[in-house]
């Protein structure tokens, strides 16, 4: 594998230019004063409770996310070019969205195979015709981008995977920054840095705009699955900072195809619904009949346009990584240009050439899951095993087309403090994109590092921790 793109440094060892007022801070400052920052920091993380919980652990296991001081720093020029790429394929997606649950032009076109769409498990033949205010599906959406070198484009931006059904992160870079700020105050009285922390007040106006027409003051909840869900602090969080009531499905229930609140003053009607629950568990009568998480009648009303959900019922299909091989087209065909930010390179294991190619590659690729999140159901070829190996060939061969391959990509690394002071870690983007009226999105975004040495998994199921992202203002 090639050297990874060194966020701070050029490969002469020398500072690159929008580091260089970080760089000398860091150099002038006394390694005991560092180091007792990050200990308060950590106390301080423990004190809000900022935790994540980890399926498949000790039940009500919670880790605290390591989070480093080191921040990813990101130059005026560049993000907005990543913010342009980002709003075309966020515009790209939701229009595509709107077309397969209505007129499906592109596949009459013969853009992307029908098949492949509705043939999918996470296509909703429920949505089918169903209006949605400003035609938004994917109103919070989080798109994973990483730096690779690629051929004479050192450094280059590729989009890694949409993140379209119910993305998290976003309380994690919002508390990065708060802990950066009364850690440093110093280093933001430097330099002039974008702030994220309007965050909230952007998602709710995002979230009032879509409500069903005639309301003049719609009421958002949020709807959480429950305290024992891996990220509620975060749908506590945003509730909290928004201003909005957190719910759980006992809360809500549906009369005369409305949606109702209860609260200590009697019911309240509900329009906007910013739901952290999977399609299958929204709604009993419609969905998975087992589900004691949802609301019986919740989606009639929704499909009815007396409440709008975010995200939309049926986003699934757009983030499903078989998908996403085809989002560049879908730029082209919905926005007629050309996308700013490229995919990486991917193998469809469902073409017997690409599967032939893979299958004799193993330990070279990185195979996912189609329908896979978070780190698991993946092989990463050069880390792995040779029983690993094998066992992801039977399960390739045995079904071929529930995975996709890519190239080990030498994702770009930034200084990271670690036991034995500070070394090069492997690290991501995820920055937040809101549609509503406009598409807009904060400076930035969540930056995940693979703690671990080697690593290239920087989600916080297995094990990453976070960054504050300094985007400059000049």
């Amino acid at each position: 594998m090639k050297p990874a793109y060194d966020e701070m440094n050029t490969s002469d060892g020398q500072t690159r230019g929008h580091y260089a007022s970080y760089a000398h801070w860091l150099d002038s400052t006394l390694p005991e004063v560092i180091a007792r920052k990050r200990e308060e920091a950590e106390l301080a993380f423990h004190k809000v409770g900022i935790t994540f919980a980890v399926y498949g652990e000790e039940a009500g296991t919670e880790r605290l996310i390591p989070f480093d001081i080191v921040p990813r720093i990101i130059p005026a020029d560049e993000w907005r070019m990543v913010e342009a790429g980002l709003r075309q394929r966020v515009k790209a997606l939701n229009a595509f969205l709107h077309d397969i649950y209505h007129d499906q032009e592109i596949l009459k076109a013969g853009r992307i195979p029908a098949e492949q769409v509705l043939g999918n498990a996470l296509f909703r033949r429920e949505m089918v015709g169903v209006d949605l205010p400003g035609q938004i599906y994917a109103h919070i959406a989080g798109i994973d981008i990483v730096r690779a070198d690629n051929g004479d484009k050192s450094g280059e931006y590729y989009v890694l995977e949409d993140n379209l059904r119910t993305p998290s992160g976003v309380s994690y870079m919002l508390e990065d920054r708060k802990m950066m700020m009364r850690l440093f105050p110093e280093l933001f009285a430097r330099q002039a840095i974008a702030p994220v922390e309007h965050y909230p007040d952007l998602l709710l106006e995002n979230l009032r705009a879509v409500a069903p027409p005639g309301v003049p003051d719609p009421t958002v909840v949020v709807l959480t699955p429950g305290q024992f869900n891996s990220a509620y602090f975060e749908h506590a969080f945003l509730a909290q900072q928004m201003g909005v009531e957190l719910v759980d499905g006992n809360d809500l229930f549906v009369a005369d195809g409305t949606v109702f609140m209860r609260t200590t003053q009697g019911r309240r009607r509900v329009d906007v619904i910013y739901r952290r629950i999977d399609d299958d568990y929204l709604d009993p009568q419609a969905f998975n009949k087992d589900s004691m998480l949802g609301v019986p009648g919740l989606f009639e009303c929704y499909r009815n346009g007396k409440v709008n959900l975010a995200n939309a019922v049926g986003t699934g299909i757009a983030d499903d990584k078989a998908m996403y091989i085809h989002v560049p087209e879908m730029i082209r065909f919905y926005c007629g240009e050309e996308p700013i930010l490229s995919n990486v390179p991917t193998w469809e294991l469902s073409k017997s050439d690409d599967l032939k190619y893979v299958l004799e590659h193993l330990p070279e690729l990185v195979v996912k899951e189609v329908q896979g999140s978070g780190g698991y159901g993946m092989l990463v070829g050069p880390t792995a095993s040779k029983k690993e190996i094998a066992q992801f060939r039977e399960k390739i061969i045995a079904t071929p087309k529930k995975y996709i391959a890519q190239p080990t990509l030498a994702l770009s690394t930034c200084p990271t403090f670690v036991a034995n002071g500070i070394a090069p870690r492997h690290i991501d983007l995820r920055p937040f994109v809101l549609s509503g009226k406009v598409v807009t999105l904060v400076p930035g975004g969540l930056t995940r590092v693979a703690v671990k040495e080697g690593s290239l998994v920087v989600n916080s199921s297995q094990g990453g921790g976070t960054k504050d992202t300094w985007v400059l203002e000049q």
